[in-house]
């Protein structure tokens, strides 16, 4: 997600150090030790304006909840929602490119990742790019702990697609799959902003659960 650059964003985020986590690779591997407890850890890449992960963190407390941003302007919007929920103890924001979650983050640190409405990059050429390619499926699961989880949402059918070949052909389980969502209606379903926008003009939204299978020695 892209907003129009502004320049008091980098100073602002700088100000909320109790959301927007400072020098983030100190936490790789320990980032118990920032939320004071052993909650399982969940993560957004791409968090937008940060609806949905502010919301997940205030409808589940018994979870830590961190949302990855790489643009200041957009990240600022996400430290105000934050802020008007209250600043949730079990909520923090990463200023930091998602291509290097490795840096962040040490095997099994992560319980859950979310990815929601990521750009589809449709041209064959920038296949490389999209969330859902095997190479960031290899990074996601250097991450997660064995067995760990991806949801993802996304109104794009053709990403849909692409996304649900590229996780089979990776070797992951598809546990729950939905080409409508909103019919489907789930009671712990939070949207995002597009979510919102894209559903209200009554397009569809695809969903689907899918587990890394780890393989044992």
């Amino acid at each position: 997600m892209r907003l129009r650059n502004n320049p008091n964003a980098p100073q602002f985020l700088d100000a909320h150090p109790e959301i927007v986590v400072q020098n983030p690779e100190n936490y790789r591997g320990r980032w118990n030790e920032l939320f004071g407890n052993d909650h399982p850890l969940h993560i957004e890449v791409g968090t937008g304006k940060g609806q949905f992960v502010t919301g997940m963190a205030l409808a589940n407390p018994e979870v830590n909840y961190i949302g990855i941003e790489l643009f200041d302007s957009v990240m600022m919007k996400a430290c105000e929602k934050a802020l008007d929920a209250g600043s949730p103890s079990n909520l923090r924001l990463l200023r930091v490119n998602g291509a290097d979650l490795e840096k962040y983050f040490a095997k099994n640190d992560v319980d859950r990742l979310y990815l929601n409405f990521s750009d589809p990059w449709p041209k064959s050429r920038h296949a490389k790019r999209r969330l859902t390619h095997e190479g960031f499926l290899k990074l996601y699961e250097a991450v997660l702990v064995d067995n760990g989880e991806i949801h993802f949402k996304t109104d794009n059918r053709g990403l849909f697609e692409y996304s649900l070949i590229s996780m089979t052909d990776y070797g992951m389980k598809l546990k729950l799959v939905s080409l409508d969502l909103h019919a489907d209606n789930p009671a712990d379903n939070i949207m995002t902003e597009y979510e919102e926008k894209f559903s209200a003009k009554g397009q569809p939204i695809y969903r689907v659960e899918a587990q890394f299978i780890t393989k044992k020695d």
